[in-house]
């Protein structure tokens, strides 16, 4: 992983440095993605960088690339890194400029980073789930922006290891809203449950092609909002990310989910996703298993 992009250029990694003053240090005035690489190619790259585009918009900040010119590069930095399973790393800010909590000057460049790792999947947690807690949710209420404010979700997920656990669902009063890194589902009585894309949630990628998969193989499906009774009370319980995919969760706050084993919903959701990961990525040598 030896290269970066800084800028729109593909320089070597240890030069890829910002400023001090940069804006995404000092008050993480910027947003982010980040992108699935399967043999060696993008998933849903599209959609990410459509989201990227809305999230720098919605806080004023305009890419001063096009969605192309960004696939481009980033088809180019997998290529040069050699990354055949893994993530790329990609954020704008508003650029460098003297600390001042109003906005620079509009002649102020966005700084726009990205960078590669290798990531395996997750094979063995998705085929044997997950444990969780739950937890408030302190997150100010523009979620649907994949802002560089993630603090929040930081003690979120920190409390969650803490405890052993993987990923810490979160509520706001008696309803659930997301995972600290993820989209929570549920199950009951066959029907596919999860939060309607709203400011309080982030609108996943992942999560909006289970749903489309649903909606192809006759699974029904609800987007709402469903409470910590409901979560208690379901058949099944998932949730979903870029690198978690759809991943079972079998235990919250150390109570076992039904039998303490992902359910059938979930399973079949997990095989459709994993075909259309192929469809776009060519197949994967590492099956779960059921």
């Amino acid at each position: 992983m030896n290269f970066a992009i800084i800028n729109g250029k593909l320089v070597n990694r240890s030069e890829a440095k910002v400023d001090i003053e940069d804006r995404g240090y000092q008050f993480g005035d910027g947003v982010y993605e980040v992108i699935r690489v399967y043999n060696g190619k993008m998933f849903t790259v599209k959609e990410h960088l459509e989201r990227f585009v809305k999230s720098a918009d919605s806080i004023g900040i305009t890419l001063p690339y096009s969605i192309d010119d960004c696939t481009a590069l980033l088809e180019e930095l997998v290529t040069k890194n050699n990354l055949v399973e893994g993530t790329i790393y990609m954020q704008i800010t508003r650029g460098t400029a003297p600390r001042n909590h109003v906005f620079p000057a509009k002649d102020v460049v966005p700084t726009l980073v990205a960078y590669t790792k290798e990531v395996a999947r997750p094979v063995e947690s998705l085929t044997n789930g997950v444990k969780t807690i739950r937890t408030e949710d302190i997150r100010w209420l523009r979620c649907d922006i994949k802002s560089l404010n993630l603090l929040g979700n930081l003690l979120a997920k920190q409390k969650a290891a803490e405890q052993g656990c993987f990923e810490a669902i979160q509520y706001r009063g008696d309803q659930v809203t997301e995972g600290s890194s993820s989209n929570i589902f549920i199950v009951k009585n066959g029907v596919v449950i999860t939060h309607e894309s709203n400011h309080l949630i982030l609108k996943g990628i992942t999560k909006d092609v289970i749903l489309q998969i649903c909606s192809q193989n006759n699974i029904s499906f609800e987007e709402r909002s469903f409470t910590l009774a409901e979560l208690a009370a379901a058949d099944e319980v998932f949730l979903s990310s870029t690198t978690s995919e759809v991943m079972p969760i079998i235990e919250i706050d150390k109570d076992q989910v039904k039998e303490g084993l992902p359910g059938p919903i979930t399973r079949k959701l997990q095989s459709l996703f994993t075909e259309e990961i192929e469809k776009q990525c060519g197949d994967l040598t590492e099956k779960i298993s059921s």
